[in-house]
């Protein structure tokens, strides 16, 4: 039965159509209650649905939220503490390598007081004694009549040239002990200038100490204050965050080049080596070979890094005692300086085999040029070499950014997880508001298409309803006139 024997319920198409279109409004008017009531239960669950969503993704907000402000100040905390006791450790070489010397620079400085004290003593200004027999001269002199007398005038004059005599002794006498005690005081000044020192010493031990106590309070007080979950605490962290995150993504950028770098420089040489044809996997063995080696050279860095407790991505290691940790720092130096030098090696070889393939290609040529040889391809060659030696001494600290990469990936992951939530929320919202109010038009599209008997309807009521209003009115007429 095809769609036309159904449609033509009357010989003519038009009567159909409108034989339909009275069938389907009858039919659409008499389930129009019903329809309209699940259009809006069909309406109020989708709108329920997408209300409960949005309440459970709030909640998944609210726990990444608070698994974000958790991850932050545990990686706050473990970096403030980190930061305090590397303080530490340094305020205690400081002790032990200074303070331990304070009892011999005690003594050192108790010995060169007590010298500077003696040679102060033995360059005091003593003057010298006036000789005794000034008083036998005065009294000479008040003799009664000695100034008449030639006999104590030459006796005066014996006791003038003695005096004279005496004078210049006492005099060559003093400027000897002056002599002797500017010496002193001379000799003095090493010692002065080594006490200074001593003290200026101490003085700046004294200061480094006191900044460092400094570090260690301010530090102290950021920890206080993650230990407090303040929001300030966690402000200050996420900002620190994102700002690692960016910088440690651009310097993983500069070790990305420089292992592409390194990577062109050793994967021709390697096709010598493991073969040109060869595949693995569908990619040139060579290459793979290459990418093999780079990647060593980085474990080997981060091996090297971790067992210098640089950086704190494997924990085992840096638990390791000391004396392992000492011996595989010397042994992943060991396999890194070896794989240095196999990479210079190869970028030799590599300079080789481009002259090769350059003479080939003069020879190959019609024109039979002859290949001239610089004499400045040692510059290449050695540039070459160098850059085979550093590249892999320069990815060994990729394993620095890499931890700051890695723990701040976390942070960011969690805020672009919450505001991805946040989107949703308001998507999911968005949708149930729109589904809810979309009810209503659906409705009043329902009631749109059965516009005829509603409109019918609407008249019978209309009629319905004056009715009983004319008929109030007449009777309030009649009532007048009985009256009148």
């Amino acid at each position: 039965m095809s769609f036309n024997d159904v449609f033509l319920l009357l010989p003519s198409p038009v009567m159909s159509g409108f034989a339909w279109f009275f069938i389907l409004t009858t039919v659409l008017y008499i389930a129009r209650t019903h329809a309209h009531k699940a259009i809006h239960s069909f309406t109020r669950v989708i709108h329920n649905a997408m209300r409960l969503s949005a309440h459970s993704v709030q909640r998944a907000e609210k726990r990444m939220l608070e698994r974000n402000t958790e991850v932050l100040l545990t990686q706050g905390r473990e970096a403030t503490e980190h930061i305090i006791e590397r303080e530490f450790e340094r305020i205690n070489d400081t002790v032990q390598k200074d303070l331990s010397e304070y009892p011999a620079l005690h003594r050192l400085l108790s010995e060169e007081i007590t010298s500077i004290d003696e040679d102060y003593q033995e360059s005091t200004d003593v003057p010298p004694a006036p000789p005794g027999w000034l008083k036998a001269v005065e009294a000479v002199a008040k003799i009664p009549g000695a100034k008449g007398d030639p006999m104590v005038g030459h006796v005066l004059e014996d006791i003038h040239q003695s005096m004279i005599k005496a004078n210049t002794r006492a005099t060559e006498e003093y400027r000897k002990a002056s002599h002797k005690r500017h010496q002193l005081l001379n000799n003095m000044m090493p010692h002065w200038r080594k006490v200074s020192q001593t003290l200026a010493q101490v003085d700046k031990n004294i200061n480094s100490l006191l900044q460092r106590s400094v570090t260690i309070d301010r530090h102290m007080e950021e920890y206080e204050n993650i230990q407090a979950r303040s929001e300030r605490a966690v402000q200050r962290l996420s900002s620190s965050s994102l700002t690692q995150f960016f910088i440690s993504a651009f310097v993983l950028a500069i070790a990305v080049g420089g292992a592409i770098i390194n990577f062109n420089l050793i994967a021709r040489p390697m096709s010598e080596m493991v073969g040109g044809t060869s595949q693995l996997m569908g990619f040139q063995t060579s290459e793979i070979a290459a990418l093999v080696i780079i990647l060593v050279e980085i474990a080997m860095g981060l091996f090297l890094m971790e067992s210098m407790r640089i950086t704190r991505l494997f924990p085992l290691i840096g638990a390791l005692n000391d004396k392992l940790r000492v011996r595989m720092i010397w042994i992943t130096f060991g396999i890194l300086l070896t794989l240095a030098c196999v990479e210079a090696g190869l970028a030799y070889m590599r300079e080789l085999l481009m002259q090769d393939a350059a003479a080939t290609r003069a020879l190959l040529r019609e024109d039979g040029v002859e290949v001239i040889e610089s004499s400045y391809l040692w510059i290449t060659t050695a540039a070459q070499m160098g850059m085979g030696f550093i590249l892999p001494f320069a990815l060994t600290f990729v394993a620095i950014p890499l931890e700051s990469f890695v723990h701040s990936l976390r942070t960011v992951m969690g805020i672009v997880a919450v505001a991805f939530l946040r989107g949703l929320i308001w998507l999911l919202r968005l949708t149930g508001n729109i589904v809810r109010f979309s009810g209503d038009m659906l409705v009043n599209f329902y009631d749109l298409f059965i516009f005829a008997p509603l409109w019918i309807e609407h008249q019978v009521h209309l009629k319905q309803k004056a009715a009983p209003d004319k008929k109030e009115t007449e009777s309030t007429d009649n009532v007048g006139y009985g009256s009148l």
